[in-house]
């Protein structure tokens, strides 16, 4: 099977905080999150609703977020609890399929309290499903404006570049999602896949899977991939070298 027919096309399952009071940023940890990995190509999805929490966008600490450090944190809004009601009844119509009701909700929310980057994220992902790319870029976008230091966030919008064609802004979504949390398992792998069949750059890719493989505690798929990779990169230099004789 060739390897570009092996991708699927995976969404971000974010757990949502039960006490959002007690978040930093009341956004999900990167770390609590389930790794599914974007997947390019391919019409089949097995998609799942993500659930930022509802987060605010401060400036990011004094030197903004160096690449390879950890996560900063997000000092807490004060939110009403009519908002935080509207925002978890809206997760639960997302988490239950009803997505026109989850999307009234998020949209409402986002008129109300326009600095919050939760619901532009979730837009972000019920319009990415619904194959409205443009839209769910512009809400992406809008969400880490609103929240920065939220690499769920820039992961997110990474994929929905890339679906866009925006490979360049693509590959910076991705490294901003890294560079606040290193340890982000998806966003190294769907910067390997951006390296691997978009950028052309086979050794970056196999650095970021075996990244991946190494934070997820092994994927035998992404291991496959891996050994493709290799295995084309051997064929190329025999052949190099019989060129070359």
């Amino acid at each position: 099977m060739r390897f570009a027919e092996l991708l699927r096309q995976y969404g971000l399952i974010a757990m949502l905080c039960v006490a959002l009071s007690a978040c930093a940023g009341l956004s999900p940890s990167t770390k609590n999150a389930t790794q599914t990995p974007e997947r390019a190509s391919g019409a089949h999805s097995t998609d799942k609703s993500a659930q930022p929490g509802p987060s605010t966008g401060p400036a990011p600490a004094s030197g903004g977020a160096a690449a390879g450090a950890a996560p900063a944190a997000e000092s807490a809004p004060s939110l009403s609890p009519d908002v935080l009601r509207a925002y978890e009844a809206s997760l639960r119509a997302l988490q239950q399929g009803r997505t026109a009701e989850a999307e009234r909700g998020f949209l409402a929310l986002t008129r109300s309290n326009p600095e919050l980057g939760g619901p532009h994220a979730n837009l972000g992902m019920i319009y990415r499903r619904a194959d409205k790319t443009p839209q769910a870029v512009s809400e992406l976008e809008f969400a880490v404006r609103d929240s920065p230091l939220q690499p769920v966030y820039w992961n997110q919008l990474g994929i929905a570049y890339r679906q866009q064609g925006q490979f360049g802004k693509a590959r910076q979504a991705y490294e901003r999602a890294i560079a606040l949390d290193p340890n982000y398992a998806s966003a190294n792998l769907n910067l390997g896949i951006l390296f691997d069949l978009y950028l052309w750059d086979s050794q970056r890719a196999l650095e970021l899977y075996d990244r991946y493989l190494t934070l997820s505690g092994g994927d035998e798929k992404v291991s496959k991939w891996v050994a493709d990779l290799k295995n084309r990169a051997r064929e190329r230099t025999a052949v190099a070298r019989k060129e070359q004789e």
